[in-house]
């Protein structure tokens, strides 16, 4: 895996925010043709200087996915307070958090091998625009994950296939067949995702297509929280589905990351998928996931998303619902 100790200055990028010539400046290593980069030079927490956040942000919205090393000084209390730099942070809107604030526990002893494309928490209008994930237990063998480049999926195809996804409308849910989708799952898993995870069950429609509100991209709003396509049949929509996804999934688009202690993943969820591969068998896999409050999708139509059920979207165990912070954000 690419480090940040590259010598092509082409792909390192100096904020100029380091006066100090013992103190190494932010740099910026891309470690994929279409997404990803390794970023070198910075403690992440919420002291943070702001030429590097400045930095960060302007590197995560370039390549989608940006990591980092050693950051093992980290608890859930400076995850949180970086994350804060970013934007306001969000709890699940159902999975209690690990210290009771922010913080999601991603835990493979307990159900959490996300082995399935997905963006994190579509099911409802406003779902998260960042998403902060770092390391704390790693197996010894297993376990990367795996980013899409959603905005360069949609680029790829076809002109026709891109007018017909411009105009389509598609239903995400937290409720689907989690046990058909995996037989092998441990009861505790199964218990977890009917207590817990649909707790509260959501509808929201999306559209297909969503037009990034800081960088003006199209990308592919899908992943495995969609139900169905608006106005196809079943066999219809699930085959317009398999064909989009298919596009986000093409080896050319995506980024893996092989995880060491430590280390922090940063990616724009308004402009990717991932899938956490479950290879690891019965090691312990543990990250923390803090993620930023993002605003209601617009379609290439202006049409918002909206939430069909329920009403609203309720308050979280902590903190605001998702949306709450985007004072512009359109009435659904």
């Amino acid at each position: 895996m690419a480090t940040a100790t590259h010598t092509d200055t082409g792909s390192h990028t100096d904020t100029g925010s380091h006066t100090d010539t013992d103190t190494p400046a932010l740099t910026v290593a891309k470690i994929g043709g279409r997404i990803g980069a390794e970023i070198g030079g910075v403690r992440l927490g919420g002291d943070l200087p702001d030429a590097d956040v400045a930095g960060i942000r302007a590197a995560l919205l370039a390549h989608k996915v940006v990591f980092f090393r050693n950051q093992e000084h980290l608890d859930e209390a400076s995850h949180e307070a970086f994350a804060e730099r970013l934007g306001a942070p969000v709890a699940h809107p159902t999975v209690p958090s690990a210290d009771g604030r922010y913080a999601l526990g991603i835990d493979s002893h307990h159900g959490a091998r996300a082995n399935q494309w997905h963006t994190d928490v579509t099911f409802v209008p406003a779902y998260p625009a960042f998403s902060i994930l770092r390391a704390v237990t790693i197996p010894p063998y297993g376990g990367d994950t795996l980013w899409a480049n959603t905005a360069t999926a949609y680029a790829g195809l076809p002109e026709p296939l891109r007018a017909l996804a411009d105009g389509l409308r598609a239903v995400h849910s937290n409720e689907y067949d989690y046990a058909a989708l995996r037989p092998d799952a441990l009861p505790e898993a199964l218990a977890q995702y009917r207590e817990v995870f649909t707790s509260t069950t959501f509808l929201t429609e999306h559209p297909v297509v969503r037009v990034h509100p800081e960088t003006g991209e199209r990308t592919l709003l899908l992943g495995n929280f969609v139900q169905r396509i608006q106005g196809f049949t079943g066999r219809d929509s699930r085959a317009l589905l398999d064909l989009l996804q298919a596009h986000i999934e093409s080896p050319e688009n995506t980024v893996r990351w092989q995880w060491q202690p430590g280390d922090v993943a940063i990616w724009d969820n308004r402009a990717t998928q991932h899938y956490g591969v479950d290879d690891s068998d019965d090691h312990e896999r543990t990250l923390r996931r803090v993620t930023v409050d993002g605003d209601v999708p617009v379609g290439p139509d202006g049409a918002p998303s909206r939430l069909i059920s329920p009403e609203t979207v309720p308050d979280p165990s902590f903190g605001i619902p998702s949306g709450a912070s985007t004072s512009d954000t359109p009435a659904v």
